[in-house]
């Protein structure tokens, strides 16, 4: 990668900011928040996803954009789109959950795929002037702002990251922590992936970097029928919008449904192959190599992967940072911090989390692999549960983000889409692709803009104050608090602002009403309860939570349940516990952290999606 020549050279002769690459000075805390954008940004002409991309040799870049719509994974559709479920999840999650979920058609801003938009008004800003009212300021200028400094070399070129001990670090050797969004399923939500968009992201919102998520197993996907030059081309595209507006990009191979990454280990030598040679003197590409491996995959399979994939990408970028998932939807971390990769610098770790679902015991596993030298990069996020719907938990959000400010970990939210779930960060009646207000933001969006606070605040950085306002206990948050529940969750209710809502969960249809019962124990009891259903593709699909409890005198160390349904059923996801299914009968075992219950005790908020077969 280009080592900043010009920057280090600016720096040795003593011209402190005119190059942007000056010493910056860390806050308090002792991590270097970055933020600022300056750069002019080019002209865009909207080309259809069956030709974006960009020609040789071309004076101006050419940005592709459309409108096809879609959910999470699921098929790309004219308007509004059908997500196709996922397949197999087991175990506690920490990505998305199941069809994440495909609800009642998402709404997009583009038109039916191949039709070509432009997006209005490219934001320029003229070197030597500073604009009002936002972050940016002359290019090349490095811009102190609050928790840190924009680093940006003469050319407006982002100066490079490295990974020291447990964390990132700028060219000065400063801690360095970024902050920012995923956009979801590029195939299906394709409209947000343009410039100005972007600089809204940086200029307005404070946030550092992007993530591009490209799926790879599911309908569309890059390894499944997906047009993979049409996709290739959206994540170049992305890569230049956030090179041009200052923000870090994330290049991610989004495993899911696929679940073991070595499933398409040699698509994904050539995918990165491709994409480092590509970016090799690009000081702000990060290649995420395999989103969430899930389905019982193991750490050693994993990095098997991982250190082929490396050797692929260290061939033409020797020193990008290469973000490598865990086990269990990137949830365990600490098997990688006892057996990490060797031979390759700059690789981190990630961890993944659904406030509403995980707490302080994958909050203490991220902290002790962090202690252990472990570096963390938390590259997926969401405030509600792990399907990516029900209700939010701010309590146990703030939770998170004041753990992860105190170890100075990455964290990236998802997701940038109107889609009707409650993890978007736009309203599902939102048909803007930039330009966004308060108004277009959904309840998730709304908790993002106040927790990163503003650029005049001094960054994307300054929590907003909410960090404070944590819980005693363990699952006390404000899940369910009025105008907290999710204004895109899609469970067939109306909320008072016109946005499907999870608030009145749906009446269970005739079929599917488990019956639970323990085959090992009669002192447990069982309760569930249906908390969405959707219809996608002429199939039914139910998200359920249960309920476990120790109705006797002693301490039961360890539990298993079985749900009998009237149909055949598919399991597409779980979480919170280590699931099988088998024709009509679901089994559900515990984790390590909510195995044993006292008497009395129960273990909650254990959540699974399935389809029922008629």
């Amino acid at each position: 990668m280009r080592k900043m020549i010009i920057c280090c050279s600016v720096l040795l002769i003593g011209i402190f900011c005119a190059a942007g690459c000056g010493r910056a000075q860390a806050p308090a805390g002792g991590v270097s928040q970055v933020h600022d954008s300056g750069t002019e940004e080019q002209g865009e002409s909207g080309a259809g996803i069956g030709d974006a991309g960009t020609e040789a040799g071309e004076a101006e870049r050419e940005e592709a954009k459309t409108g096809a719509g879609g959910t999470k994974n699921g098929e790309p559709g004219a308007g509004t789109g059908t997500a196709g479920a996922e397949s197999g999840g087991m175990g506690a999650r920490s990505g998305e959950a199941g069809a994440r979920e495909p609800g009642a058609g998402s709404q997009t801003a583009g038109a039916e795929k191949g039709k070509t938009e432009s997006v209005s008004g490219n934001a320029e800003t003229e070197a030597g002037e500073a604009e009002a009212g936002t972050a940016g300021a002359m290019t090349g200028e490095a811009v102190s702002g609050g928790n840190g400094t924009q680093r940006q070399d003469a050319a407006g070129t982002l100066c490079p990251l490295s990974v020291s001990g447990a964390g990132l670090t700028d060219s000065d050797g400063n801690p360095v922590q970024l902050k920012g969004i995923s956009t979801h399923g590029l195939a299906w939500f394709p409209q947000y992936v343009n410039a100005e968009c972007f600089r809204q992201l940086r200029e307005e919102w404070g946030m550092d970097v992007v993530r591009l998520a490209m799926y790879t197993g599911e309908s569309g996907g890059y390894c499944t029928g997906g047009n993979q030059e049409d996709l290739k081309a959206l994540v170049k595209n992305g890569v230049e919008y956030a090179t041009d507006c200052g923000l870090y990009v994330i290049i991610d191979w989004h495993i899911l449904s696929d679940g073991n990454p070595n499933t398409y280990l040699e698509a994904a030598k050539e995918f990165f192959r491709e994409m480092s040679e590509e970016y090799a003197d690009y000081e702000n590409v990060i290649y995420e190599i395999c989103n969430e491996p899930n389905g019982g995959v193991s750490w050693a399979e994993i990095k098997s992967y991982a250190e082929q994939v490396i050797a692929v990408i260290r061939e033409q970028d020797a020193d990008g940072i290469v973000l490598v998932g865990t086990p269990n939807w990137s949830q365990y971390v600490d098997q990688a911090a006892v057996d990490p990769i060797t031979g390759y610098e700059n690789i981190m770790y990630t961890l993944h989390f659904y406030a509403a679902t995980h707490r302080d015991s994958l909050r203490d596993t991220m902290g002790k692999a962090v202690d252990a030298g472990l570096p963390v990069f938390v590259s997926e996020y969401g405030i509600c549960d792990a399907s990516g719907n029900g209700g939010i938990d701010k309590g146990q959000a703030d939770k998170w983000v004041e753990v992860m400010d105190e170890y100075g970990i990455s964290y990236v939210a998802w997701n940038l889409s109107n889609k009707a779930e409650t993890s978007a960060i736009l309203k599902s009646s939102c048909s803007k692709t930039s330009g966004f207000t308060e108004e277009d933001l959904s309840d998730s969006g709304k908790w993002l803009l106040e927790m990163l606070g503003s650029p005049e605040e001094g960054n994307a950085g300054g929590h907003g104050g909410t960090a404070g306002a944590v819980r005693d206990a363990e699952g006390a948050g404000d899940v369910g608090a009025a105008g907290e529940t999710g204004e895109n969750a899609p469970a067939g209710n109306l909320d008072s602002a016109g946005n499907e809502s999870a608030q009145n969960p749906p009446k269970t249809p005739a079929g599917a009403e488990p019956r639970g019962e323990s085959p090992e124990s009669d002192q447990l009891n069982v309760q569930t309860k249906l908390v969405n259903s959707w219809e996608q593709n002429q199939e039914n699909y139910y998200q359920y939570e249960a309920t476990v409890t120790n109705l006797g005198d002693t301490v039961l160390d360890g539990w298993e349940i079985t749900l009998t349904f009237e149909g055949d059923i598919a399991l597409q996801d779980g979480w919170n516990g280590n699931y099988r299914a088998e024709r009509n009968v679901l089994t559900i075992s515990h984790m390590d952290y909510n195995g044993r219950l006292e008497a009395g005790g129960t273990a909650e908020n254990i959540g699974f999606i399935i389809k029922i077969s008629p």
